[in-house]
């Protein structure tokens, strides 16, 4: 076996997905405290103390307590070498997340037992099932008193159409939580709870019907001992490959912030999940095991570290290997780049990597040269598929305080939008920028990070749109003509491809209709060849 196919299959890149509150910081942190990444969890509640999670390191994260951009840590657990994207769970946030989860072979859902399944959870898997992604569940918060396990599961299924299989089980709830049964290994571990550190060694118990856990449990041993009878005669069996299909999701139950259920989470994440697999290009699929290095960026983060105004490119390599010094062709713009001064991340703390394998995230230092879906080969000119961007709901004008910083304004809004932080539109018709967002919370970012990145104050103010769609047509002719008759809706965004801004779904329903030659599409993918490929709804 070659030493490169050993590194892939030991590989696991995966990302963590949630709506905002269901504990998605504070699992991360716990699984890097298995992995030995970090030697004390800096919880969120310990923030007022100025010890912030160490995921979040952004400075407005600190000040409101959310994940606002998408942190990329890499860690050994059990000579698995494990890259976790932690995702951004604030729902203003959700084109990161989309274009994230194009880098990860996997994903693990993270649900509040009191609140089930929740919009922002219903909007992220719609992106796992493009993708077929599998998912590992965990149902965090059992130390609270919420839902029944049973009715979590049905909440699932039914609003995520994916069969629950658990894998665990919670003994009782709130303030008789005593742990979880691990159906995957039969075993109890009997432990106390932890928030600083590993969990502590407890009492195993193999099985069930052992005195020591009518000892240790009283009457819960029996409401137990029936809950295992129960799941394990009704519950669908776990099958690998529906799980690798998307179709079957493994549930866990636990509480993140006392260290219960996590350890039986990891040990079985790191079992099931899949390693490296091929990855889609315009013209082929790529393996893993193939000898030319080639990779992809799916995420731009501009300074950093704002002492040096840095820009790093997050690049998922798919195949081959890399190393310190290699060249590549950076396909877009037909030329060479080398590779000197890649990185890996531990959130902010980040080391210089001499060599990567497939499944691994690198950041590499550019200045403006690389954007989102740029691709990186040895030699062959490959594209690859399937990053998305999504038509925003909330626009707003970008107004300049101080004329003379116009081109610093337009300098920070073109790269804030090669990250994904909002979209720039340049209207046909006028001047000035309209900028477009899934949620408020994106506005204030971009205002805050022009101001202290770019030294540009700016504020904004509503304008009357709420729908976008990009537009293509066959005939040169009919789209001349629709531009023209439709010029106060029609903007260009900051790739240059063509969009339709309405005022309202009626609107554009109208519109469609008296277009019937025009498509309209919800979302675009980004290839970055030389022209757009829109997507359709």
């Amino acid at each position: 076996m070659s030493n490169n196919k050993i590194e892939i299959d030991k590989r696991r890149t995966f990302g963590i997905i949630s709506h905002p509150d269901a504990g998605k910081t504070t699992l991360t942190e716990k699984l890097l405290l298995y992995g030995g990444a970090i030697q004390q969890a800096g919880s969120v509640k310990a923030r007022k103390a100025q010890r912030y999670a160490t995921s979040d390191w952004m400075a407005i994260e600190k000040e409101r307590g959310i994940s606002v951009t998408t942190s990329v840590m890499k860690f050994n657990y059990r000579n698995f070498e494990i890259n976790l994207l932690d995702t951004p769970g604030h729902q203003d946030f959700s084109e990161d997340t989309y274009r994230v989860l194009t880098a990860v072979d996997s994903a693990l859902m993270v649900i509040d037992s009191a609140k089930g399944v929740e919009p922002q959870t219903e909007k992220l898997m719609e992106v796992c099932r493009m993708r077929n992604t599998p998912i590992i569940t965990f149902i965090n918060k059992l130390d609270r008193e919420g839902m029944t396990p049973i009715d979590i599961l049905d909440d699932i299924e039914n609003k995520l159409q994916i069969e629950c299989t658990p894998l665990s089980w919670p003994i009782g709830m709130g303030k008789r939580f005593k742990g979880v049964y691990n159906l995957y290994k039969k075993e109890l571990y009997l432990f106390t709870p932890g928030r600083e550190s590993r969990r502590r060694q407890g009492r195993v118990i193999t099985d069930l019907s052992a005195a020591l856990l009518d000892e240790m449990l009283g009457s819960q041993a029996r409401d137990l001992r029936e809950d295992i009878e129960f799941i394990e005669g009704v519950a669908a069996p776990f099958e690998v490959d529906h799980y690798l299909k998307g179709n079957q999701t493994p549930v866990f139950f636990g509480s993140a912030i006392n260290n219960f259920g996590v350890k039986e989470m990891l040990d079985a994440f790191v079992e099931m999940a899949p390693s490296p697999g091929p990855r889609a290009a315009v013209t082929r699929n790529v393996s893993p095991y193939e000898e030319p290095f080639s990779g992809f960026a799916f995420k731009i983060q501009a300074n950093m570290n704002p002492a040096h105004r840095d820009r790093i490119a997050f690049i998922r390599i798919c195949s081959g290997k890399f190393t310190r010094g290699m060249k590549a062709v950076h396909h877009r713009i037909g030329k060479d780049v080398t590779f000197s001064n890649a990185t890996i991340f531990m959130a902010n703390e980040r080391e210089n990597v001499s060599e990567a394998y497939p499944g691994d995230i690198i950041g590499i230092h550019n200045h403006g040269t690389i954007k989102i879906g740029d691709t990186f080969t040895e030699k062959e000119p490959l594209t690859f598929c399937g990053i998305p961007s999504f038509a925003p709901e909330i626009f707003k004008k970008a107004i300049l305080k101080n004329p003379m910083k116009a081109k610093h304004l337009q300098k920070g809004l073109v790269q804030l939008a090669e990250e994904g932080v909002v979209q720039v539109f340049r209207p046909v018709a006028g001047n000035g920028y309209i900028l477009g967002a899934v949620g408020n919370l994106q506005f204030d970012i971009t205002m805050e990070r022009l101001r202290s990145e770019y030294g540009v104050d700016a504020v904004y103010e509503p304008v009357d749109y709420h729908v976008a769609r990009w537009i293509e047509c066959d005939d040169p002719k009919k789209m001349a003509d629709f531009e023209k008759k439709n010029k106060s809706n029609m903007v260009r965004d900051a790739e240059g491809s063509s969009a339709y801004l309405t005022t309202s779904e009626f609107q554009l329903d109208y519109c469609m209709k008296e277009w019937p030659t025009i498509a309209f599409h919800k979302t675009r993918e980004i290839n970055n060849s030389r022209t757009p490929h829109p997507q359709a709804a």
